[in-house]
């Protein structure tokens, strides 16, 4: 009987198969509270697997990404997104040599901060929380699986490792960055700066979907409107000689050429990055920290198409009246809950209660919305509205 594939030989294949400049889990510094290695995982597998299997991340499935949740069975959620950066994710990391378990966590996670009707909801917590040490739903994030999250009575939230910790800050200020991560890096880790170019790389594909479906904007104003929009559609017709005209199916068509653009998005990034990284000469994780600028990136190429494809979106998609008037929505929902539950502090889970003795009346509150779902949200402001 063959041995098993356990977390040593598994580190040893990292050793063998991973770039210099990639993360090891075996140097992982470690976590806040000791805990015996896993025997079969990897220091980053048992990350993922936190991730996975917490309650923060099962509630992904019913938080807006740009639509409310119950606007429409196809469009994108917090969960099916979070699933589409980790896919791009390992994509990449796989071509580029980097630790592909490390990726997936962080993918997995990135928005678990995230509080009901997506940025909007954000936006209208942050508000509420001014003079109260406001709302940035990247800090919620650590947040979450630091304290907010419960899976042993040894110590608060997830207990993981200090690389996946501080990765998740992506976009936090030098003055708001936590003092246990000083001093502050000029750059994240390789594997986090792919991660958070994955996450706009798929938000902007899905948009593209999701807008279109909506009517939001059209096949023609978006080809007149994007150059990669054109040029994944040129690559579709060369594959496919003359379906884009013929076709009728509105879904087949645009999920071909968003297919094409976002596969040419992946090779461009893996090919110049890969370039970019080779040529730098790094010798470990920590050097991709301190250089000049970001290791992983577009070709010169592609980075004024992609930017001309965000600013389409931008002014057609985010703009769009509709969206707007959901802003003003979750400001309504966001507000009613914030004083309902300020004044009734006890209607709230009993954890959350106690933990108002803790952080103060008005953080406790914070928290407990941020982690509601889209519908928990509307049926607790169905109920306070009477």
């Amino acid at each position: 009987m063959h041995a098993p594939y356990d977390r040593t030989a598994k580190e040893a294949a990292e050793a063998e198969r991973l770039a210099p400049w990639a993360l090891r889990s075996a140097a992982s510094e470690g976590r806040r509270w000791h805990e015996p290695p896993p025997p079969l995982r990897t220091e980053y597998e048992r990350d993922r697997d936190r991730i996975t299997h917490s309650a923060a991340f099962r509630r992904l499935m019913y938080k807006s990404q740009v639509f409310l949740e119950r606007e429409g069975d196809h469009n994108r959620t917090r969960l099916s997104h979070s699933l589409e950066v980790a896919q791009v994710a390992r994509s990449i990391a796989t071509a580029l040599r980097l630790n592909e378990p490390f990726c997936e966590a962080l993918a997995l996670c990135h928005d678990i901060g995230h509080p009901p009707f997506g940025h909007r909801g954000e936006w209208a917590l942050d508000r509420l929380m001014q003079g109260h040490g406001g709302f940035r739903h990247n800090a919620q994030v650590l947040r979450v699986v630091d304290v907010l999250e419960r899976r042993s009575p040894d110590y608060r939230g997830l207990n993981l490792t200090r690389e996946v910790r501080e990765s998740l800050l992506k976009h936090e200020s030098e003055e708001d960055w936590p003092d246990e991560f000083r001093p502050k890096p000029r750059w994240p880790f390789l594997e986090a700066q792919l991660v958070d170019l994955a996450d706009s790389t798929a938000y902007q594909m899905h948009d593209i979907e999701d807008g279109l479906r909506a009517k939001m904007f059209g096949e023609d104003e978006l080809r007149e409107g994007s150059a990669l929009w054109r040029r994944a559609c040129d690559e579709v017709e060369a594959r496919h000689p003359g379906f884009l005209a013929a076709s009728s199916d509105d879904n087949l068509r645009v999920k071909r050429v968003s297919n094409e653009l976002l596969g040419m998005c992946i090779h461009d990034i893996i090919e110049h990055s890969g370039a970019s990284i080779a040529a730098a000469e790094l010798e470990s994780p920590r050097c991709a920290r301190e250089r000049d600028g970001l290791s992983v990136g577009h070709s010169e190429d592609l980075k004024p198409l992609v930017a001309e494809l965000r600013r389409f979106l931008f002014e057609r998609f985010y703009r769009h009246p509709y969206l707007m008037r959901f802003a003003k929505f979750a400001d309504d929902v966001m507000a009613a809950l914030f004083a309902h539950y300020c004044a009734h502090p006890e209607e709230m889970a009993g954890w959350y209660r106690a933990w108002v003795d803790e952080v103060g009346l008005e953080r406790a509150v914070c928290d407990w919305l941020a982690g509601m779902t889209d519908r928990f949200a509307e049926g607790e402001f169905e109920r306070v509205r009477g």
